[in-house]
């Protein structure tokens, strides 16, 4: 069992992060899906010696300690860190693309990536909203979008949409859609056998019985009600801004936020550099660091590794 690893972004921290966990000894058989030259270039800026063997397969047993598996894939044009280049963005796909492609026909067991930048993938010509949906699109599956750090468990009903759209995206059949998946995910791949779900409301104080909105009353409670008659654990909707407090959280196996900006604040505080982006609803293991890719910090050094082995460590546990 082997777990493919994308560094993201050139230009970002993503390629320091795995030589720096190359250097340490990485505790699972990996592969990185990367440019060689590009990593080699980027270790000698680091002062990191990394032995890198080029390889088409999965390797069965994990690397010694500053030894690095790659599958080469070609940059199309020199990376200068902390510079974005539009001519890289289709390499940066086409990495991700062939980790995917491996999960799917199971040469690799899980996947796990380093960030990407959304705005110079957009800026190249190239359509793209995250990780999580050019994922799903590969495989033909419905992704859901889930933060975990030791102690809390965030799951979206929306993810990377403008704020103004999240109420016309939250219908009965998407919130149907991610209940189940996150509940079906938490039992399988997480191993809780009966799930404890806290659903956030979408308005301040969950609408306020339709003072300040009333999605909460037409659409979030009557889903909640009709799959907690299906035997599922759902508390909700709650507002928001009590929602994440200890007497709520002590009790709950995963939090349901309705949109981005709504579940991931309160995470990223109580974890931020060990917590680990999950996508749920797909048909392989997906994990990924919890932040973007620091382009200031790119080729300097100081880029922390916290987020990057836990993805790794919570990504072949998810395998055992």
């Amino acid at each position: 069992m082997s777990i493919a690893i994308t560094p993201g972004e050139p230009a970002g921290i993503g390629p320091d992060l795995i030589l720096q966990a190359a250097r340490e000894g990485l505790d699972v058989p990996a592969l990185i899906i990367a440019d060689p030259s590009m990593l080699a270039q980027r270790a000698a800026q680091l002062k990191l010696t990394v032995s890198i063997a080029e390889t088409d397969t999965a390797p069965l047993k994990p690397s010694d300690p500053g030894e690095l598996n790659v599958l080469p894939v070609t940059l199309p044009s020199p990376c200068t860190p902390g510079r974005l280049e539009p001519e890289n963005a289709a390499y940066v796909l086409e990495c991700l693309r062939l980790a995917a492609k491996g999960c799917l026909n199971k040469s690799y067991s899980a996947l796990v990536t380093g960030p990407v930048h959304k705005g110079i993938i957009n800026d190249a010509g190239i359509p793209f909203s995250g990780h999580t949906e050019f994922l799903a699109e590969l495989s033909g599956s419905y992704p859901v979008m889930m933060l975990a750090c030791p102690g809390l468990r965030v799951a979206l009903a929306t993810t990377h949409l403008p704020l103004r759209e999240v109420s016309d995206a939250i219908t009965p059949e998407l919130l149907t859609q991610v209940i189940q998946i996150l509940h079906a995910d938490l039992q399988t791949k997480f191993q809780i056998p009966k799930p404890r779900i806290l659903v956030c409301g979408l308005n301040p104080h969950a609408g306020e019985g339709g003072h300040l909105g009333t999605e909460e009353m037409t659409i979030i409670a009557p889903i909640l009600e009709t799959l907690h008659q299906q035997g599922m654990q759902l508390i909700g909707p709650l507002p928001a801004d009590t929602l994440f407090t200890p007497r709520y959280l002590e009790q709950a196996d995963a939090i349901l936020a309705m949109y981005h900006d709504q579940g991931l604040p309160v995470l990223k505080h109580k974890g931020f550099g060990k917590a680990v982006n999950i996508t749920l609803g797909l048909p392989f293991i997906r994990t990924s660091v919890d932040h973007g890719t620091a382009l200031d910090l790119a080729g300097t050094g100081k880029s922390e590794m916290g987020s990057l082995l836990a993805a790794i460590q919570q990504a072949a546990k998810m395998m055992r």
